[in-house]
């Protein structure tokens, strides 16, 4: 079996616990290889004193697991690359609250039970979006949390259309609005005031961002609608879309951004036995502490 390890550099300082990873799954008989989320120089984690890295779209193909260590931002860069070969993820918490990760640091030994079966898998869905101008693509991205159009940072607020499968939706005066899957629900979505979803769900939420207007609400919508967010041909303002946290893109006057249900998806594989509900409160009181 083979096991790829993917840690965060600047979260797990010199690949401790993925060291420690390495040891209990390779006595347990797995294959391992390293790859990291992102671009990442030698030089700023240890120079060549450990262990290869490879590229993580060379490894994929033949992985059976990918383990992040890292925090959900790591789970998020690794996501897009482990969904398009259908590997299940497994994500060991080195950040502050980690609503992906199945793992705490102090939990790794359970990492071993990849190799008897003893594990379960969950599908998360993702949300597959596009920016079209007059009629071209210029850009495409998927997200596993959300797709972000905010103001911009001179702009006080803008003024966005929404529409589900062409039907008006809501005028959004604000902000901004989130385009979130359930899985999302508990990232930006739920500090502006967005419900929390079941991860396994498979639902768009669509939350305003400050909205300027009593009208505009949270609303958990069907799967297979078309969400178009569009910024008005007559407005003066620019706006910008980012998804999953990821480099904005700017938005002019009259262009759409389109969001709709991936074919992908990502699974996650559960080790711990929590259920989202355990998970979801000791995740929130941990975050309210920080």
């Amino acid at each position: 079996m083979k096991i790829i390890l993917c840690p965060n550099p600047f979260r797990d300082k010199g690949l401790k616990a993925a060291r420690s990873a390495e040891k209990i799954l390779v006595e347990a008989g797995a294959q391992i290889e390293y790859c990291f989320p992102f671009p990442v120089e030698r030089a700023n984690v240890g120079g060549d004193g450990g262990p290869k890295i490879r590229e993580m779209k060379t490894e994929l193909p033949t992985a059976d697991f990918l383990v992040c260590f890292g925090g959900d931002g790591t789970i998020l860069h690794a996501a897009k690359d482990a969904s398009s070969f259908g590997v299940p993820i497994v994500g060991v918490n080195m950040g502050s609250v980690g609503f992906m990760a199945e793992l705490e640091q102090g939990e790794v030994g359970q990492l071993k039970r990849l190799l008897t079966g003893d594990y379960g898998l969950e599908n998360r869905m993702l949300l597959d979006v596009r920016v079209l101008r007059e009629g071209r693509v210029l850009f495409r991205a998927t997200a596993l949390n959300d797709a972000v159009i905010t103001k911009g940072a001179v702009a006080r607020v803008i003024d966005l259309q929404v529409f589900g499968d062409k039907a008006l939706i809501s005028n959004v005066f604000g902000d901004g609005v989130i385009l979130a899957t359930p899985t999302g629900s508990t990232a930006y979505s739920l500090s502006a005031g967005g419900p929390i979803v079941e991860p396994t769900a498979e639902n768009i939420i669509m939350t305003p961002i400050s909205a300027h207007t009593l009208q505009a609400k949270a609303m958990v919508l069907n799967k297979e609608r078309r969400i178009d967010v569009t910024v008005p041909k007559q407005s003066r303002k620019t706006a910008y879309l980012s998804v999953d946290g990821g480099k904005a893109f700017k938005l002019y006057a009259g262009d759409t951004v389109e969001v709709v249900r991936s074919r992908r998806s990502l699974c996650l594989v559960k080790l711990s036995g929590k259920s989202f509900y355990e998970v979801i409160n000791q995740k929130l009181e941990r975050r309210s502490r920080a």
